[in-house]
C-alpha cells in the first residue's frame, strides 16, 4: 500500500493544476491517467484540438483576408483532412512534452491505469498489464472530466456519424454536415466548417443560441452566422438519423423537414467520466448525466477529504476554470490557506467569430433592477479594424448609473477572448466609465474599441456630479454606502506649482 497527501484522478486542466499546486506545497503527489498520456480530454480530444484546428482551418483557407480579398479567397485551395491533423498533432505532442516536463520538476508522481475507490481513502489502479496496484491518501481529488452523451437512438459509425471526440479523426473534409446541438461544441465545429466552406445545417431544440450569452452579442453572431449561408434550425428537434445508400445521411426533423448531408455531429451534451470509479466504496454518487456536486467555495464533496473538480463538476466546464477550481481544492485538501473564487470570470467560446463575455448580461440588469447604460464599439469603427478588413464584431460594456462601474463586457469578433481581459481586470478591480475615457489606449489597436465604447456610454450617462468642495461619491456595490473621496482641487493646484 503506497500512501500519499494527495491522490488526483485524472491529468487535465485542473487534475494537473491541483497536482501542481500541492507538490509545490511539499506534498506527496499521485497522478493517476487512464488515458495513453497526460493532459486528459482538453489536450487530446477538447480544448487543446478543437482550437487548433480552427487556427489551421482560419489559416489555411484565408478567413481573415476575405474581407479585402472576397469571400472566393484561399490560401491554399485543396484542403484536407491531413493538413488539418498535421498542425494538431505537433501541437499536442507539445503539450504533452510539457505537462510530463511540469510533473517532473514538481517531482509529481504519475501512474497509467484506471482507478476505482475500494474505500473512502484508497483507490485501486489496473494497470495495462493487468497488475493491480492499491494506494491510499489523506485527500483525494476527482478531475475526471467529461465524455460526449452518445444515446443508442443515434447510429454512430465513426466515420459518416460521429461525437466531438471522433471528429479529430476524419479522413475527409465534409461538403455538407448537420450538426445536432447547439451548444458551446456544437456551435464551434460548425462555423469552424463553414470557414472551410461546407454547407453546415445546425438543429437544436432551443429556440434561441447560446441562451446564457448577452442576447444583443447573440444577435450579432446569428446574423453573421446566416449571412454566411449557415442554416439555424432552432426550436427543432432531430427525430431520427439514417444512413443511405452511396454514404450520405438523412436527418428527419420534427416539423417535417429531411436533411441529407456528408456527415453528421452528435454534439448535444456530454457526461461525466465517473461510472467507473465504484463510486458508492466511498459513499458518494452522481446526477443523471454523471456529475458530482461539490461545495462552490472549497470543492469538497458530501464525502469529507474527497473533492471534485473541472468539468466534471458541470457549469461553466472551462478550461480556464477547471484549472482555477482545481488550484483551490488542492489548497484546501492540504491545508493550504485558499481564497474563493473570483466572482466575474471570462467566458470564452471559439466559434468564427469569437465571443466572450465577462460580469453581467443587460438581461440580468434588467432582472435585478439595476439601473445601467451600455456603449457599443464596432470593429470597423476602429483603425486596426479597417486594416485587418474587418467589416462585423463589436464591444458592448454595461455600467451601472448608480456607481458608474463596469458591471458587463461582452465582445463578439476577432480577438475577442483576448480583447475581454480587459474589461475583466476593470469589472474586478471595481473600475468606472472614467477608466475608459481618461485612458490612453495604443493606436491603432482593436484594444481601442474599449475607448469608444466607453466615451459611447459616457455620453449618455454625463458627467460625473461633484459637490462645491470637490469631492466625489464612490459606491463599492451597488447596495453599498457610499463614501466619501476628498479631490481637494485647490490643494492639488497648490502642490503643482511649488514643484
Amino acid at each position: 500500500m503506497h500512501q500519499y497527501d494527495l491522490i488526483v484522478v485524472g491529468s487535465g486542466p485542473a487534475g494537473r493544476r491541483a497536482a501542481i499546486q500541492a507538490a509545490k506545497l511539499d506534498k506527496k503527489v499521485l497522478v493517476v491517467e487512464q488515458g495513453r498520456r497526460v493532459g486528459g480530454v482538453s489536450v487530446h480530444t477538447g480544448t487543446i484540438p478543437s482550437k487548433t484546428l480552427r487556427e489551421t482551418a482560419l489559416n489555411l483557407s484565408g478567413w481573415r483576408e476575405r474581407g479585402f480579398y472576397g469571400r472566393s479567397y484561399r490560401v491554399k485551395q485543396e484542403i484536407s483532412a491531413e493538413d488539418l491533423r498535421r498542425r494538431l498533432l505537433i501541437t499536442l505532442d507539445h503539450e504533452v512534452d510539457v505537462l510530463e516536463h511540469q510533473f517532473a520538476r514538481n517531482r509529481v508522481q504519475h501512474i497509467r491505469g484506471k482507478a476505482s475507490f475500494v474505500s473512502k481513502d484508497t483507490m485501486q489502479i489496473a494497470k495495462d498489464d493487468d497488475e493491480i496496484v492499491q494506494v491510499s491518501a489523506k485527500s483525494i481529488l476527482l478531475a475526471v472530466g467529461t465524455r460526449p452523451y452518445r444515446p443508442t437512438s443515434i447510429p454512430f459509425d465513426g466515420k459518416t456519424v460521429l461525437d466531438s471526440d471522433e471528429l479529430l479523426e476524419v479522413h475527409s473534409i465534409p461538403r455538407s454536415i448537420v450538426v445536432i446541438g447547439a451548444g458551446v461544441i456544437g456551435i464551434e465545429y460548425a462555423t469552424i466548417f463553414s470557414a472551410l466552406d461546407a454547407a453546415v445545417t445546425v438543429i437544436d431544440p432551443k429556440p434561441a443560441l447560446l441562451d446564457f450569452i448577452d442576447k444583443e452579442i447573440v444577435e450579432d453572431f446569428t446574423y453573421q452566422l446566416r449571412d454566411r449561408n449557415m442554416k439555424l434550425l432552432l426550436g427543432q428537434k432531430a427525430e431520427k438519423v439514417e444512413h443511405l445508400p452511396g454514404g450520405k445521411v438523412c436527418v428527419s426533423v420534427d416539423t417535417g423537414r429531411k436533411i441529407i448531408a456528408d456527415m453528421v455531429l452528435y454534439a448535444a451534451g456530454r457526461v461525466g467520466a465517473t461510472d467507473t470509479l465504484n463510486l458508492p466504496a466511498a459513499g458518494l454518487d452522481a446526477d443523471s448525466r454523471g456529475r458530482l456536486r461539490v461545495n462552490p467555495e472549497t470543492f469538497e464533496t458530501s464525502v469529507p477529504g474527497i473533492y471534485a473538480a473541472g468539468d466534471v463538476v458541470g457549469f461553466p466546464s472551462l478550461a480556464s476554470t477547471s484549472m482555477e477550481q482545481g488550484r483551490i481544492a488542492a489548497r484546501v485538501a492540504v491545508g493550504a490557506i485558499a481564497k474563493e473564487p473570483q466572482k466575474y470570470f471570462p467566458y470564452g467560446i471559439y466559434a468564427v467569430p469569437e465571443i466572450s463575455t465577462c460580469g453581467l448580461t443587460e438581461e440580468e440588469m434588467k432582472e435585478r433592477g439595476i439601473p445601467y447604460e451600455c456603449g457599443i464599439a464596432r470593429f470597423r469603427e476602429t483603425s486596426r479594424g479597417h486594416i485587418m478588413g474587418l467589416d462585423s464584431g463589436l464591444l458592448k460594456l454595461i455600467f451601472s448609473l448608480k456607481t458608474r462601474r463596469l458591471l458587463g463586457v461582452h465582445v463578439v469578433g476577432e480577438g475577442a477572448t483576448e480583447l475581454v481581459h480587459i474589461g475583466q481586470a476593470v469589472l474586478n478591480l471595481k473600475g468606472t466609465v472614467e477608466y475608459f475615457v481618461e485612458n490612453t489606449f495604443n493606436y491603432p489597436t482593436l484594444a481601442e474599441a474599449y475607448k469608444i465604447a466607453g466615451l459611447d456610454a459616457w455620453n449618455r450617462m454625463g458627467e460625473k456630479p461633484r459637490d462645491e468642495t470637490s469631492s466625489e461619491t464612490v459606491n463599492l456595490t451597488d447596495n453599498a454606502t457610499p463614501t466619501t473621496v476628498e479631490t481637494k482641487i485647490t490643494t492639488e493646484k497648490k502642490k503643482a506649482s511649488l514643484k
